[in-house]
């Protein structure tokens, strides 16, 4: 039982980068817009902590007192961007936007370096199964600082794929010439960074190397496979499947690492997935709770996912800043953008709609209840 819920943890730390991951992303592609002139067009982790609490509770204790500081950095990071976006949004005043913008773009930097450098540490065997104090040592090595900056390039890369799709979908062709180019770069990037990342780990722990080389293998190929497909997609100009195929990779990445590092929880150390966990009865409930997050979130966010992907969340009356060429926001071209927004009365008319069903709905619902 405690693999199961070892993979439901994977699986988790895989939607995080795969969804969340492109979304730190963003804010790395905002920082580097450049100027609000020449930046307009392209700039227009709880649940897994649970679960390692909960399930884990002796690696968790050991994760949270050595490697305190960078998660608390992460943690903050996520607290700044949300104010940061939140903020940037609302306010008018180009000054307090500007520095919103800021505090927004190098919080998704903060973030996935962070939680990279922490990934990095545990893979190294830098955290100790009685660990007692925070150690700087821990995440301070060349193999979690290349660890964090992997986390940094893959959000990156995530993020200009994603763009490009949906600039493509918009039919604006230079933004997505602008995102195609830096989809590119930051693949070179990350992936440059993953072969000095195992070149690192081949000498600092050979054993860990080994298994990442020989049972993961098949993993580590498929990423780099999935990585060069996309280099190739991408200059051929084709985008139909490369967000699942970037996707794909990253998760294989993550995978890979889980592969290699079973069924050791702290490398180097005698907790493994097995001693190192609660009761049976709590990993039963936690496998219960899994399938039930599952049947409960994942149609809503494919529905969320389907409703953006058709344009229709789509915010703003026609006139407004938000539909005026560039959302604020989010960075995108807006609907407007795009094409000529549907006529206002239409929304109005819909809205009168869905208006007049609920007072029929209720006038039903007070007759049964008379009846």
């Amino acid at each position: 039982m405690g693999e199961a819920v070892g993979a439901i943890l994977l699986a988790g730390i895989t939607l995080y980068a795969v969804l969340g991951g492109a979304d730190f992303g963003g804010g790395l592609w905002d920082l580097l817009a450049g100027t609000t002139a020449r930046g307009r067009a392209p700039r227009e982790l709880i649940f897994d902590l649970v679960i390692f609490w909960t399930a884990f509770p002796h690696a968790f204790a050991s994760v949270m007192t050595a490697l305190a500081l960078p998660i608390w950095l992460a943690v903050g990071g996520i607290v700044l961007r949300g104010a940061g976006f939140a903020f940037r949004k609302e306010i008018t005043r180009p000054s307090l936007q500007r520095m919103a913008g800021a505090t927004f773009a190098f919080s998704s930097l903060l973030t996935p370096f962070f939680m990279g450098t922490v990934v990095g540490a545990i893979a190294a065997g830098a955290v100790p199964a009685d660990a007692s104090h925070a150690s700087m040592a821990a995440w301070t090595s060349p193999t979690a600082l290349l660890a964090g900056f992997v986390f940094v390039a893959a959000c990156g890369f995530l993020a200009a794929v994603y763009l490009v799709v949906e600039a493509g979908k918009r039919g604006d062709r230079p933004v997505r010439g602008y995102f195609t180019r830096r989809a590119q770069g930051a693949a070179v990037v990350a992936g440059a960074l993953s072969l000095a990342a195992l070149f690192e780990v081949q000498n600092s722990d050979p054993a860990f190397f080994n298994r990442l080389t020989g049972r993961a293998l098949p993993l580590v190929v498929l990423a780099g496979v999935c990585g060069l497909a996309v280099l190739a997609l991408l200059t051929a100009g084709h985008t139909k499947g490369i967000r699942a195929i970037a996707a794909l990779g990253v998760a294989a990445v993550i995978w890979g690492w889980g592969v290699a590092q079973y069924p050791v929880l702290l490398p180097r150390t005698a907790v493994t997935l097995t001693n190192a966990g609660a009761t049976q009865a709590t990993f039963v409930a936690l496998v219960v709770v899994a399938i039930a997050a599952v049947i409960l979130v994942v149609p809503s966010f494919a529905l969320l996912y389907a409703l953006q992907g058709r344009q229709l969340l789509a915010g703003g009356e026609q006139g407004t800043p938000s539909a005026a060429g560039s959302d604020r926001a989010t960075g995108l071209p807006s609907a407007a953008h795009a094409g000529p927004p549907p006529p206002s009365h239409r929304r109005s008319s819909a809205t009168r709609g869905v208006a007049i069903g609920l007072v029929a709905i209720g006038a039903i619902a007070r007759r049964r209840r008379a009846h």
